[in-house]
């Protein structure tokens, strides 16, 4: 194993050196005091940081149960063979770069999974091809379910804000990223903010919190916009609070602070057993009002940064015509207050080896070139659409338009799409198709 090391703000650290690029895994960019604290970025450490291997991931649900048979569908897609270590204590990040980048444009991924499951490090999610096409690539692990998501009125701070911990973990890591990118040799002034599924969400969350004001100058959404804007309102936490006191009474404790005590498979088992009495249980544990990062006038449509903007989701997607109503008019919006650009594609290749279709998270094996990965047979045709959509985001995050030669061109549009298949083409969206599919039973989510 070849190492290499990079001199940051916060000290020196050592990654591997793979042929053109150079990968840092597992490093520590925040730590919190305690379960239900909020996050302190990292701005120094002793020696030589470690960034040779991956290190923990947000306890879930195949923390404590085999993962082939609680996710069987997702683990033979993106986790066959691999393992992972959990933690609460999981504020971790990986980079991979061009060997000798300079003012490279920066990606930050946020991984989905209904903010109760998933990781950075699993097959699928691989900045290789990205990293050797001159793009910096970046992800983080946050914390999940119970620990990332818990908001009871007891559990209020000083500053009056509670609940949306893993919020405030990806934070801590975008910032971490902005002040520390540019010894990877990344341009903290080029950074694409990034996400599928729940990441998608995330990113919506942070494109309007203040905080976060010119941090990004272009944003993509895979498979989501903030919590479905206009579909789905985010809780506060006096609303949740009767969820978490049943989490309480399953685990034997007379309150928040005895929970806050018990192990971590006590309170996941806890939260999983109350799940199953919710009727509508996961906005339960999905972010939260809380006064600070996500505010109740936070998803105005008037309110979206002007920058350029790329949209996407799978024709089978979760619940696709209610997520088409959603971006459609998340780019309605963008395209009326923004002067940049809004860039909308559907992914309709359906995969080889069965007839699930094109399910959520499927077009992620084509945007980041982890076809070989898999164990279904594709064809030629499958890694001609992968180059197309991996040009795609490359092109995005180099210049905040997706077009290339490897693409028809596209237009910024609310109304047209690129239909990426076996033959892509720039066209009308096919809203009865994915109004037919949301019907059928085609639609998968994570």
């Amino acid at each position: 194993m070849n190492t290499v090391e990079r001199i940051t703000p916060c000290g020196k650290i050592k990654g591997i050196e793979k042929e053109d690029i150079v990968e840092f895994r597992g490093i520590r960019y925040a730590t919190a005091p305690g379960r239900w604290e909020y996050p302190v970025e990292t701005t120094s450490w002793d020696g030589v940081y470690d960034a040779t291997a991956d290190r923990e991931c947000s306890y879930q649900r195949r923390s404590f149960e085999p993962d082939e048979v609680c996710n069987a569908f997702y683990h033979n897609e993106f986790r066959r063979g691999l393992s992972f270590t959990y933690s609460e204590d999981c504020q971790h990040l990986e980079i991979q770069a061009p060997k000798n980048a300079e003012k490279a444009p920066v990606i930050i991924y946020i991984h989905g999974g209904s903010f109760t499951g998933g990781s950075y490090n699993e097959s699928h999610i691989d900045g290789t091809e990205l990293a050797k096409n001159g793009v910096i690539f970046t992800a983080m692990n946050y914390r999940l379910g119970p620990y990332g998501f818990c908001s009871h009125p007891d559990l209020t701070d000083k500053n009056g804000v509670c609940g949306n911990y893993g919020l405030y973990d990806q934070l801590c890591a975008i910032e971490w990223i902005k002040n520390n990118i540019s010894a990877f040799g990344g341009d903290p002034d080029n950074i694409t903010i990034m996400g599928q599924s729940a990441g998608a969400m995330s990113v919506d969350i942070h494109l309007s919190n203040p905080m976060c004001k010119g941090y990004f100058r272009q944003c993509y959404m895979m498979s989501g916009t903030a919590l479905q804007r206009k579909v789905l309102k985010p809780y506060t936490p006096e609303k949740t609070r009767k969820f978490w006191d049943k989490i309480c009474a399953n685990a034997n404790c007379a309150n928040m602070e005895e929970l806050k005590k018990v192990d971590p498979k006590t309170l996941y088992y806890a939260w999983f057993d109350a799940c199953k009495t919710e009727k509508l249980s996961m906005p339960l544990t999905f972010p939260v009002y809380d006064g600070k990062l996500l505010l109740k006038d936070s998803f105005k449509m008037n309110n979206i940064p002007d920058m350029p903007y790329l949209i996407g989701m799978t024709t089978n997607d979760m619940i696709p015509g209610a997520l088409e109503f959603t971006i459609r008019s998340f780019a309605k919006s963008a395209l009326k207050h923004n002067k940049n650009g809004c860039y909308l594609y559907d992914f309709d290749r359906p995969l080889p080896g069965d007839d699930k279709g094109t399910w959520h998270c499927s077009d992620m094996l084509y945007v980041f070139s982890t076809l070989g990965i898999s164990w279904r047979p594709f064809e030629d045709i499958d890694y001609k659409v992968s180059k197309q959509m991996s040009d795609m985001l490359c092109a995005f995050a180099k210049t905040g338009n997706p077009n290339c030669d490897s693409l028809p061109a596209w237009e910024s549009s609310s109304k047209k799409v690129m239909h990426f298949c076996e033959n892509t083409q720039f066209v009308p969206w096919d809203t009865k198709k994915l109004v037919g599919n949301m019907f059928s039973g085609k639609g998968t989510s994570l």
